[in-house]
């Protein structure tokens, strides 16, 4: 018989025994199962929250870039170093920076109100969590908001701190009926009462930027009702397209250190904040996270390889009398040891099939949960597929070396 021959009877038996074992079989398939989905769940739950970290971030304006006094404060437990904060940024600095800032680009001036506001329409009133944010004619260009109903803000209106808003959908939706047209109502902020000129587009939550749950009015009308000593402003710069992107930022730099009057041997007294850049910085926050669970994952999985050694000795000790008898008609040690490592392979890939398929369906679905889109991680895949191949060689080498080693005279005697 060919070497080809004796491979297919040895996997031809390994089916035979692996059909004749059922229940086994399905219990170890289910114990190898379990570990690939806990790994392979874990990892594409991790690397779809990843992609819809970037998505959520671009959607910020890949073109886009913030000037503001002070980084971006983002850690997990304790590590992690404290964003340096400057000295504020004053509504005069940012303006001048507006008017002078000769790169091709729209430059808006925007200030936080309040992220507990409430409005109320008639007898309808929202919770307080409504996010009020003052801005001026450019904002929803660099923001990356499009209008659903009505229009922007007109220079004048800026200019004069008028008392006009424009209400995310979220708020039109809660404040509303389906068929009522909210343009040119006029609803309470706070004390103040706004007429609402605008409704912007769905544009969902993008990782604490944007959302739906605000509302926007003039940056000048913030400026007179705000009760904060120092407000700080944020300046929005959007360029031409994301080639422009660093060298917008190098001109912002320079310029902006001319009107803070930054000496030339000293740092900057301000922070630039870039969507790219917030990705990486949240993509290394979570790196301790997916290492923490690919090495749960991993100990589940040397728990179901322990699992599959173990019952694959039971198998060896059970088929003690068959070994005796394969031998006793020319089976060798080389074909007991191939027939006893395929099988072990065959259970193991079964387990893997299986557990790859539940563990891209839960990772997906825990990432959907979390607010993450769908992914195929062709990776972690095939990743878990080769895995299950050395899970199977290592949880059968020892019990087919056993096998092979038997004496063919003790094992028929075998009882």
């Amino acid at each position: 018989m060919t070497n080809g021959g004796v491979l297919l009877e040895s996997f031809r038996i390994a089916m035979n025994a692996v059909r004749g074992h059922l229940l086994r079989t399905i219990i170890t398939i289910l114990i190898i199962a379990f570990g690939i989905m806990a790994l392979v769940g874990i990892l594409t739950a991790i690397d779809s929250i990843k992609q819809t970290i970037y998505t959520s971030f671009e959607s910020m304006g890949a073109n886009t870039f913030k000037i503001r006094n002070r980084g971006v404060n983002m850690q997990i437990g304790r590590g992690g170093k404290k964003p340096r904060r400057y000295r504020n940024i004053t509504y005069e600095e940012a303006f001048r920076f507006k008017e002078d800032f000769g790169y091709a680009s729209v430059v808006s001036i925007s200030a936080f109100g309040t992220g507990q506001g409430t409005m109320k329409y008639k007898l309808k009133k929202t919770d307080p969590n409504v996010t009020v944010f003052g801005t001026d004619e450019n904002y929803l260009a660099t923001a990356g908001y499009d209008l659903d109903k009505g229009r922007n803000f007109s220079l004048h209106e800026v200019n004069t701190g008028s008392n006009m808003v424009i209400i995310g959908k979220e708020l039109k939706e809660a404040l509303f009926d389906p068929g009522d047209n909210p343009i040119n109502e006029v609803v309470g902020i706070g004390s103040g009462k706004y007429r609402i000129i605008g409704v912007l587009a769905d544009k969902g939550s993008s990782m604490g930027y944007g959302g739906d749950n605000l509302c926007i009015i003039p940056v000048k009308n913030v400026i007179k009702h705000n009760k904060r000593p120092g407000m700080s402003y944020v300046i929005s710069v959007l360029v031409k397209g994301p080639e422009y992107l660093d060298s917008g930022v190098e001109e912002a730099r320079g310029a902006f250190r001319l009107i803070r009057k930054v000496p030339l041997k000293e740092e900057d007294n301000f922070d630039f904040i870039r969507p790219d850049n917030l990705a990486a910085m949240v993509i290394e926050q979570i790196q301790m996270l997916t290492g923490a669970t690919t090495f749960i994952g991993i100990i589940t999985l040397i728990g179901a390889a322990i699992g599959l050694m173990n019952i694959m000795l039971v198998s060896v000790t059970e088929r003690t009398r068959e070994i005796g008898i394969r031998k006793a008609i020319g089976a060798t040690r080389t074909i007991i040891r191939r027939q006893f490592l395929i099988e072990a392979l065959v259970i193991c890939q079964m387990g893997g099939l299986v557990g790859v398929f539940l563990g891209v369906l839960i990772g997906n679905i825990m990432s959907m949960i979390l607010g993450g889109g769908f992914i195929v991680p062709w990776g972690w895949i095939i990743g878990g597929i080769l895995l299950c191949i050395v899970v199977g060689l290592i949880s059968g080498i020892y019990p087919a070396v056993k096998a092979a080693r038997l004496d063919p005279i003790e094992a028929l005697r075998y009882e």
